[in-house]
């Protein structure tokens, strides 16, 4: 490869007590919280808006409460300090349904929060706003200084300002991909083959013709009922098994065409679809969940792709976005030509980029499994509890159905003065389908933040504070820990 040698240049520097990097479930919720503890703080994102995965992945957030009714037990909630917050402030604007119970997937998740995705951009910078927190839209994390295992400065990349050096005595890594973690020499993996997405949101459709359509082909797996553009009792999401409805669609898109679909009615009626005809369907990877907080809408629908090398290869990055959006087209007219209610439709909003829910995982000095979670097991340096598994009803967790999440889990090692927090934590796969998850990441942010405000205020490492003294503070902030 011809290498180019950049010549030396000095950079603007500006001093904060804390920077997040990421503005995104994690980061916006770990600045509110530092900069609420006294710290100066600035949060550094690459886009325009705040709100992240939690904004491009879905508007369904898992789960303040645990499970309840699989059982049969009370549900109860467990996660609240700024997360309920930011839950508050959108219920109050019209931007989230609340907490709502779904009447079918108890379980998988027998509550729902659902959130526009519009609102929460400007109710979560408003937020950051009045906790005094200095934000950098279009500015990307470029680079690290960093000096026998300490952070000593972040470089970034404004599009106004060119390159810029922010020092701090605390950063947290709240990037989803774990690039200041890798700038700074941290240890990490790559997930390979792992699906990304590009939810987008359709309009001019028919809610309730829709899920008709769903329950009458068998696939109906979840309905909630709440809020829709303020009239109570309407449907806002539904769960939908892909196979069911999937395999019947593909059968009536062929037909349509002329084509021989493949297989018998009969087959069909039993959904025993033959291998080739199967990946045929896959390829598409159209979920067919839906969220709704407004009328004729579909807040979220998505289509999957599969990246064979994950983060390791630009160019495959840029294939992926193309594809996501051919999946997308494809999607819509599926939709158009075969679903009732959906006949008009067209897509509506649609995500600047991909999102991924998993990036590098950052290596931190506990490494959460699965086995805890199943367990229920609590730490003596819990910062949060949750109680969602992406990969119920395979897996639910145990004991009284809350894990903890410890303090080390968040702490990088090798660096002494940087966080992980959000998706990047964890290498056990199937942990990580929990404690990626958006409200988790929410309870990640509150204690990093927190803690990093504490340290740079007392002038003392992170890791020399009594964990007893953030456990007092984050309960006195509103967090949940038992």
């Amino acid at each position: 490869m011809v290498t180019y040698i950049e010549p030396a240049k000095e950079l603007p520097v500006y001093h904060y007590d804390v920077v997040v990097a990421g503005g995104g479930t994690a980061g916006v919720v770990a600045a509110i919280a530092s900069a609420r503890t006294g710290a100066k703080t600035a949060l550094i994102e690459a886009k325009g808006y705040v709100g992240g995965t939690m904004l491009e992945g879905g508007t369904t957030l898992h789960s303040f409460f645990t499970l309840g009714k699989y059982f049969h037990r009370e549900s109860r909630q467990i996660v609240k300090g700024i997360a309920q917050e930011i839950i508050d402030r959108l219920v109050a604007v019209g931007g989230s349904t609340g907490h709502l119970e779904d009447k079918l997937g108890i379980d998988y998740d027998e509550h729902c929060t659902l959130i526009d995705v519009e609102s929460v951009k400007l109710v979560e910078a408003e937020m950051l706003e009045e906790a005094g927190v200095d934000i950098w839209f279009n500015t990307l994390v470029a680079g690290a200084d960093v000096e026998n295992g300490h952070i000593r400065g972040m470089i970034a990349q404004s599009r106004v300002e060119g390159r810029i050096y922010f020092e701090a005595k605390t950063f947290i890594d709240a990037t989803g991909w774990g690039d200041l973690s890798a700038y700074a020499g941290a240890d990490y993996i790559v997930p390979k083959e792992y699906s990304i997405a590009n939810s987008v949101g359709v309009a001019g459709v028919d809610v309730e013709r829709y899920a008709k359509y769903i329950e009458e082909n068998g696939g109906l797996t979840g309905i909630t009922y709440g809020p829709r553009d303020g009239e109570e009792g309407q449907i806002v999401r539904i769960g939908a098994s892909f196979w069911k409805v999937l395999s019947t669609l593909m059968a009536a898109h062929k037909k349509a065409q002329g084509k021989d679909p493949g297989y018998t009615e009969e087959e069909l009626a039993r959904n025993r679809i033959p291998v080739n005809v199967q990946k045929e369907m896959a390829k598409l990877a159209l979920t067919l969940g839906i969220t709704t907080i407004h009328e004729n809408y579909f807040m979220y629908l998505k289509v999957n792709y599969v990246m064979k090398e994950g983060l390791s290869s630009q160019a495959e990055m840029t294939k992926a976005e193309i594809e996501l959006r051919r999946r997308q087209a494809a999607a819509l007219d599926l939709l158009r030509k075969n679903i009732p209610g959906c006949e008009k439709a067209f897509i509506a909003r649609s995500s600047p980029t991909f999102c991924t829910r998993r990036g590098r995982t950052v290596i931190c000095e506990h490494d959460i499994s699965n086995a805890e979670i199943l367990e229920g097991k609590h730490f003596d340096d819990d910062i949060c509890y949750f109680g969602f598994h992406d990969l119920a009803p395979k897996y639910h967790v145990g004991g009284d159905g809350s894990y903890g999440i410890p303090l080390r889990a968040i702490l990088v090692k090798g660096i002494d003065n940087l966080f992980a927090v959000g998706m990047m934590i964890t290498t056990d796969y199937d942990a990580y389908m929990s404690t990626r998850n958006t409200v988790s990441c929410m309870g990640q942010g509150q204690a990093a933040g927190t803690l990093a405000a504490m340290a740079a205020k007392s002038g003392l490492p992170l890791r020399s504070i009594p964990v007893e003294t953030l456990q007092t503070r984050l309960k006195a902030d509103g967090v949940y820990l038992g």
